[in-house]
């Protein structure tokens, strides 16, 4: 089963509209390289009851059909929260990159990482960059999330994709990354808790170049009937 999905694609030679069948989605968990800052991450989540992984990184396999680049989401209950990632596409042009959600529910979580992950939609902004225009200067690049609860704004997330294995060394340890495969590569730890957002903005900033990718996403929660 593929997905089709349509992106602007900016590269050396412009912005051209491209289709990516998407066969495989890839979500790449606990791949810091700082090890302080990956251990508090994992804390984070065994305080919700979220077991250790069982190696560092991990690759979760999950429906392709769950991307989405559409401005509003529906999942159950209020128990998941988005987490804004670098996400990788491949196709016969090359790696491109863009920026996504790993929304995930963290009730189901503490069950089963491999469970929650599969019970969201991953939103992803409908712009991406060829990899190659800015691999020179990758580190520099900057993730952002804000929440949106009550119509109050705040900071979520925010940090450098240093924070993260390089895109390279991450397809090297999933043993490549194929035609028609996207793969979420890692998140940053949340300013105060992790918490639910009735709006969910991510966001990839190239402060050297001088240009952002932005989307944001409103979520609502369907009832719980037992």
């Amino acid at each position: 089963m593929s997905v089709p999905i349509s992106f602007n694609c900016a590269s050396g030679v412009g912005v051209q509209a491209r289709r990516f069948d998407i066969e495989n989605l890839v979500i790449a968990g606990w791949t810091g390289r700082d090890q302080a800052a990956l251990e508090a991450h994992i804390k984070e989540l065994e305080e919700m009851g979220v077991a250790r992984p069982k190696r560092t990184p991990i690759f979760y396999r999950v429906g392709a059909s769950l991307l989405t680049t559409a401005p509003d989401v529906e999942v159950i209950g209020r128990d998941s929260t988005g987490e804004v990632e670098f996400v990788l596409f491949r196709d016969k042009a090359g790696i491109w990159v863009g920026v996504g959600s790993d929304h995930t529910d963290r009730k189901a979580e503490a069950a089963g990482v491999t469970l929650s992950k599969q019970m969201c939609p991953k939103p992803v902004a409908p712009e991406l960059w060829a990899l190659a225009d800015v691999e020179p200067h990758w580190d520099e690049l900057i993730l952002r999330s804000y929440a949106v609860s009550d119509g109050e704004r705040s900071l979520y997330q925010e940090g450098k994709v240093s924070a993260m294995r390089r895109p390279g060394q991450l397809v090297e340890l999933y043993g490549g990354l194929p035609d028609h495969t996207a793969m979420f590569c890692g998140t940053l730890a949340v300013k105060g808790k992790i918490r639910w957002a009735d709006t969910f903005s991510i966001e990839l900033e190239d402060p050297v170049i001088g240009r952002r990718i932005r989307h944001s996403y409103n979520i609502r929660a369907l009832p719980v009937e037992g």
